[in-house]
């Protein structure tokens, strides 16, 4: 029987890639960098295989942060416009406004009250803090854990240890994780061996080398799910 439920944010909540398109076109139309689709669709490719490099424990989160504009300005051959002023400008942009992955508003209000819900994100502390405030759903969790703040990063051990150690009666047989990435959220739950649920709107091939208890295709289905479990 399931009893604590742990939510990724990013693309399992709320929609990153929208709000991760909006915030560098705007940031870049600030700082005079081109923002054609192109531009936007091969920045989002660096980023995303940065965060990869992170969970990998290869790179730091804040190397992570600033290699992503560096790749791209290499590339694009862009000089004199400084990473971190960027990087600042992106991230304020980034925790302003939300937009919901489809299903998720209905998901928390028939999750809420039956099971102890939480967050567990990768995300960067300031810029979840913003985008979880805009879309109003703290009261839906009990506590809200972001890796900048719990000290470590999915999928390792550590991040999961420090949240079960400030769960009260926590029991990792009654536990699930929700979310998108299996090399963090999927991965993570099996490290910390508790139960694991892939949300895969778009049906990507599984990893066998990363299988998921459960696989979902549309946030609607996870709480008929987690009633049979």
């Amino acid at each position: 029987m399931i009893k604590f439920v742990f939510l990724d944010i990013d693309d399992t909540l709320l929609d990153f890639g929208k709000a991760e398109a909006a915030a560098i076109k705007k940031t870049f139309e600030r700082v005079g960098i081109p923002t054609s689709p192109e531009v936007i669709k091969r920045y989002s490719e660096i980023n995303d295989s940065q965060w990869a490099l992170l969970e990998r424990g290869e790179l730091t989160r804040e190397q992570v942060l600033v290699r992503r504009f560096d790749i791209l300005f290499d590339e694009l051959g862009i000089r004199g416009i400084p990473s971190e002023m960027v990087q600042a400008s992106y991230e304020y942009l980034l925790g302003i406004g939300h937009y919901f992955v489809d299903g998720a508003p209905e998901l928390l209000e028939a999750l809420k009250g039956k099971y102890r819900l939480f967050i567990a994100s990768n995300g960067t502390a300031p810029v979840q803090d913003g985008r979880i405030k805009s879309a109003g759903i703290a009261p839906y969790f009990e506590k809200i854990f972001i890796s900048e703040r719990v000290g470590a990063d999915k999928p390792t051990r550590e991040f999961f240890n420090a949240m079960f150690a400030q769960i009260d009666g926590f029991e990792p047989d009654s536990a699930i994780i929700v979310g998108d990435r299996l090399t963090s959220d999927i991965l993570g739950g099996i490290n910390a061996g508790i139960k694991t649920c892939w949300f895969n709107p778009h049906s990507l091939p599984a990893n066998p080398d990363i299988p998921a208890d459960y696989e979902i295709h549309n946030l609607s289905e996870l709480p008929k799910l987690l009633e049979k479990i």
